[in-house]
């Protein structure tokens, strides 16, 4: 009768067993992204900017600070080596000028993203698409088996299909689901826009 007691409660605990590692590995699959090095790329511009005027602090630059406090991540500024205008319409016409010719302005310094499993690229809307000094930045790297995410400000043009653009550059790439937030909240409204990354970040955890 004893002998049957014992076999009894091994066979129940047997049968709880499964259920447990089940869900320790659903909670651990929910926390990879957290043990990822993480790295945030992010090209900003200061001076007159649409809707929110002379800025000292990009709009974009405010954004990669607010994922790297989510992420503990390393921040990265694509700096191109002859600056934009200060002038907002004067660079426009060069952001126009450089998209149609395809052009590749030099950056100053670099980061290797081959020491990184997740890497945040982040950019304004320029003319629907990135500015050139990040195409010149994504093809100085080696992108097979990363984890890229992208994020972008803008004044009502969103992403655009800058998503599908980073998909084609960053040959090899998993490629998830993009951040937009309007200039003009990460300047004026940044505990919204904080709330925002937040939610964004969680939702690439679960």
């Amino acid at each position: 009768m004893k002998n049957k007691s014992i076999l009894t409660l091994l066979t129940m605990i047997l049968a709880v067993t499964p259920f447990t590692s089940c869900s320790q590995n659903k909670q651990n699959n929910g926390k990879n992204m957290e043990n990822k090095k993480t790295l945030i790329v992010f090209f900003s511009r200061t001076g007159e900017n649409y809707g929110v005027g002379d800025i000292n602090k990009g709009n974009t630059h405010i954004i990669a600070e607010m994922i790297a406090e989510q992420t503990n991540g390393t921040l990265f500024q694509v700096v191109p080596e002859k600056e934009y205008p200060h002038a907002y319409n004067d660079c426009v016409a060069l952001a126009k000028q450089e998209k149609q010719s395809n052009a590749r302005p030099a950056i100053k310094g670099d980061v290797a993203v081959e020491d990184y499993d997740v890497i945040y690229i982040g950019y304004p809307n320029w003319w629907a698409d990135m500015p050139m000094p990040i195409y010149t930045f994504i093809e100085k790297h080696n992108w097979q088996n990363k984890t890229v995410i992208p994020f972008c400000t803008h004044e009502g043009s969103g992403l655009s299909n800058t998503e599908d653009y980073i998909k084609k550059a960053c040959k090899g790439a998993t490629v998830l689901q993009g951040l937009e937030v309007q200039g003009s909240i990460a300047q004026k409204s940044q505990d919204q826009a904080r709330k925002t990354v937040q939610n964004w970040i969680a939702n690439h955890s679960k």
